[in-house]
């Protein structure tokens, strides 16, 4: 992660940037905390904003532009100054950044599972074929459609709360949220089961909380540093590697999961077509210096072996609600 100066001017204030939905406030009174634990005597203040993401509910994230739609208008008050720093899930952010600004902090990761929830018929196993799963993913309906192709894949939009009320009113039989953002929010009772990595690899970031700010600003960097968690970082540029080598967003069925052991990055992929028909998988290890060549690498292998041409049928049915 980038270092703060010693040298840097103090600042006797912040401004988080933030979505306003209850788990995107939590992580960013999550960090507000933790700022203010280490630093009391100075000012931590939320800004809330409403993102694209929040205000187009009504269509599939891939026929309207993929996850950055949830992170530019926190970008652009950091360019403008308005804040100083945004707090993101690392899931929705892109592989590529405005000039100025910069990933420079992430947190410990949570759980980065996918939860399966399914009151009115349990396990995954149970659920009858033709039976109604909803997402808002296309890395989750295409390897849940791999798994069962006798199910009905639909869109969920919506913060998570929204999505388990459309689960709860029935218009879909099950769903599939992220495991950290429902243990963040108090709603770890609603989860039926964690669904396994073996054929539910997560979305590269998921889990983990990163915070944004402007590059050379080390007077804010100061104040955050000691929230990076340098384990979940390593991990995490191997992961981004993959995703910046293959260009992947939301609209592509990429998914990429890397663990530490001792000094060993161990990092996993699958990218998939849109309608589950084949997954691709390569794994890979390096030493934990080499994060980023080992995503590299990864993402060759994929390609190696079939993912350009998988590439190219995500983005050109990108704009088929699943």
């Amino acid at each position: 992660m980038p270092k703060a100066s010693p040298s840097e001017t103090k600042k006797s204030s912040l401004i988080i940037a933030t979505r306003g939905s209850v788990l995107a406030l939590w992580q960013a009174e999550w960090v507000q905390k933790r700022i203010l634990e280490k630093r009391p005597e100075i000012s931590v203040e939320l800004l809330i904003l409403k993102t694209t993401g929040d205000r187009i509910q009504d269509r599939p994230l891939s026929e309207v532009g993929g996850k950055g739609l949830f992170i530019k208008e926190l970008e652009n008050v950091l360019l403008d100054g308005s804040a100083d720093l945004a707090v993101h899930s690392m899931k929705d952010v892109t592989s590529f950044f405005p000039q100025g600004l910069e990933i420079s902090v992430i947190a410990e990761r949570e759980d980065p599972g996918d939860a399966w929830i399914c009151p009115k018929f349990g396990s995954i196993d149970n659920i009858p074929q033709g039976a109604v799963v909803g997402t808002s993913s296309l890395r989750r309906a295409s390897q849940l459609k791999h798994h069962r192709p006798d199910l009905i894949v639909r869109s969920l939009r919506g913060n998570l709360q929204t999505r388990l009320r459309k689960l709860d009113q029935g218009e879909v039989d099950a769903a599939i949220l992220a495991v950290a953002g429902l243990k963040r929010i108090q709603l770890k009772k609603r989860i039926t089961e964690v669904l396994p990595m073996e054929w539910m690899l997560p979305a590269i970031g998921q889990g983990a909380i990163g915070i944004e700010t402007r590059v050379g600003d080390e007077a804010t960097l100061s104040l955050i540093q000691h929230l990076n968690d340098s384990h979940t970082w390593d991990c995490l540029l191997a992961e981004r590697a993959l995703l910046s080598e293959l260009e992947g967003n939301c609209q592509l069925p990429l998914a990429g999961y890397c663990v530490l052991n001792g000094e060993e990055l161990f990092l996993r992929a699958a990218i998939g077509d849109p309608e589950g028909k084949t997954i691709l998988r390569c794994e890979g290890s390096a030493p934990r210096q080499n994060a980023e060549r080992l995503g590299k690498d990864v993402a060759h292998s994929l390609l190696k072996n079939g993912a350009g041409e998988l590439l190219r049928k995500a983005v050109s049915t990108a704009h088929i609600e699943f």
